[in-house]
């Protein structure tokens, strides 16, 4: 039996102009497109070609099971020569293409990865706080608090100089907690970014002890990010 492609690709954190030139470059071309819940309408304009099928996982909400979405991206290579999975962010960062690699590999379908621009970057951009500073802050560590089904809770942080937080809304009061147990001090720079690039884009700046409240206002996609290297230039 043969298979047609498939690409996973990045659709960077909202913005439809930041998705790379590639990426545009293949989904203008593609025949079905899976997509996620967070990728926007205006990103799906430029693939008024394809088929259109949403496979929307949100956290803390229902979703398309990742099981299905495997045997989808299967079932669409065999019927299409040129199949886009559209991933928000980058399909390797919390994109879950671990799961949909060993399917599609298992099958012997052939696989390309076009990478996208992770949230942590953009919020970094947006704020125009540099993540890493000269003499504060060389090193930065990704994480979140998500985990998959039947797994513990993470219970332990990484220990690095900045610290970003996928999906951190909900986690906020837990974090802040976390952190300060760890003996991160009170006034630790904290950035939130809600919505990060989308017309809507919301950004707070705190302290660790006012995240210790938690962000209960936050309604879309949060980044939390931690560290001395955050603090508003003078």
């Amino acid at each position: 039996m043969s298979f047609g492609k498939v690409f996973l690709i990045g659709a960077g954190p909202g913005a439809a102009d930041l998705i790379t030139v590639r990426g545009a470059r293949i989904l203008a071309q593609a025949e079905v497109v899976l997509h996620d819940a967070l990728v926007t309408g205006e990103m799906l304009q430029l693939c008024p070609q394809a088929v259109l099928i949403p496979v929307g996982k949100r956290s803390g909400q229902r979703s398309t099971a990742q099981t299905l979405i495997n045997q989808q991206l299967i079932d669409c290579a065999r019927q299409y020569r040129l199949v886009v999975r559209l991933k928000g962010g980058d399909p390797m960062m919390f994109g879950r293409a671990d799961e949909e690699l060993r399917a599609l590999e298992a099958m012997g379908i052939d696989v390309e990865i076009i990478p996208g621009i992770t949230a942590a970057l953009a919020a970094a951009a947006s704020t125009r706080q540099p993540l890493t500073k000269r003499g504060v802050a060389r090193s930065v560590a990704f994480f979140t608090s998500s985990t998959a089904p039947n797994h513990p809770e993470q219970t332990t942080l990484p220990d690095c100089d900045t610290l970003i937080q996928y999906m951190g809304g909900k986690e906020a009061i837990t974090t802040a907690q976390k952190l300060m147990e760890q003996g991160r001090p009170p006034t630790l720079p904290v950035i939130v970014v809600e919505n990060c690039s989308r017309p809507d884009e919301r950004v707070m700046y705190l302290q660790l002890s006012e995240l210790e409240r938690g962000l209960a206002q936050c309604h879309g996609p949060v980044l939390v990010m931690f560290g001395e290297a955050l603090g508003r230039r003078g």
